[in-house]
């Protein structure tokens, strides 16, 4: 038999997307408990380094000066670059480091380098992680109080509930794989709850204009309208979907290092973000208004 998602029933494969789901959330949470999150110079201390290099210096080159004063500055992570190098330091240098860095770099690799440092304390990382946490609930407290105004308070929750998904579903994946979590991953985190929302929106705008011409008299009419809003909804979620995670990949195949992490965010959030709209909101919504109590039929006029 051919598949057709397009004659799936989504209602129907509810109990195997909610194991899916549940068993990627617990995975996740699991990871996350367990090895934590592998934060980067924005979220824990440390010193950044960007150097404007002069000439072409060997990547190679680098490293061996960079090992060899490991004694010195610490462990590093680096990041070359053609005209560019960053280099970041898992440790705070002083000013007396810093300044046998930039010297020992002029005088063995490139004498015309040009230094910028970013260095992060111990207490402004941690309040970088804490606005960065908040940030995320208030766009998710804005989230729901926005579609509960906009639709009611079920589709609130159930949005919410997909929107939960795919950022633990991201988080988890750096944390499983140890990849580094910064500032441009907390955009992408946001970039996809937006993502996420307008996908979710546009199923619930359907179900709510199909509601108006439906005689809702069973669970499985109720099932039947929510089917019908996510298929005709599906081309354009399909479209949009792919059209992002064709830029979105490009970025990751061809990008600078430094929005490599970001772009991969984007497309584990993207395709997290298109099942939980389909697999999870819109099922979670059929399942809190299958419990509405319905309305009690008004009493026959008295004859006269």
């Amino acid at each position: 038999m051919r598949f057709n998602p397009w004659k799936l029933d989504y209602i129907g494969l509810k109990k195997y997307s909610y194991g899916i789901s549940l068993a990627l959330v617990v995975v996740s949470l699991l990871s996350v408990a367990i090895f934590g999150l592998n934060y980067g110079i924005d979220f824990r201390s440390g010193t950044t380094v960007d150097v404007a290099l002069s000439q072409p210096v060997d990547k190679e080159a680098v490293e061996r000066f960079l090992d060899a004063g490991q004694s010195q500055w610490g462990e590093y992570v680096l990041t070359p670059g053609t005209e560019r190098l960053s280099i970041r330091f898992k440790d705070v240098l002083s000013g007396e480091q810093q300044t046998s860095f930039r010297e020992a770099f002029r005088s063995e690799l490139d004498a015309g380098a040009s230094f910028e440092m970013y260095v992060v304390g111990v207490d402004i990382a941690r309040e970088q992680q804490e606005k960065a946490l908040w940030g995320v609930l208030f766009a998710s407290v804005g989230i729901l109080i926005y579609v509960a105004i906009r639709f009611e308070w079920r589709f609130g929750l159930a949005a919410i509930a997909a929107l939960l998904h795919d950022a633990i579903v991201v988080v988890g994946a750096f944390s499983l794989f140890r990849l580094e979590v910064n500032m441009p991953f907390i955009v992408a985190v946001l970039t996809v709850i937006g993502y996420s929302i307008n996908d979710t929106v546009v199923i619930f705008d359907r179900i709510r204009d199909n509601l108006r011409f439906a005689k809702i008299k069973t669970h499985a009419d109720l099932a039947n309208v929510v089917n019908t809003s996510v298929r005709q909804t599906l081309t354009r979620s399909i479209n949009t979907v792919v059209t992002v995670l064709i830029g979105a990949v490009l970025l990751f195949a061809l990008g600078s290092p430094s929005i490599r992490l970001f772009s991969l965010a984007i497309i584990i959030g993207l395709v997290a973000g298109t099942y939980s709209s389909i697999f999870v909101a819109s099922p979670l919504w059929y399942e809190l208004r299958k419990r509405m109590k319905a309305k009690k039929p008004a009493k026959a006029a008295a004859a006269s």
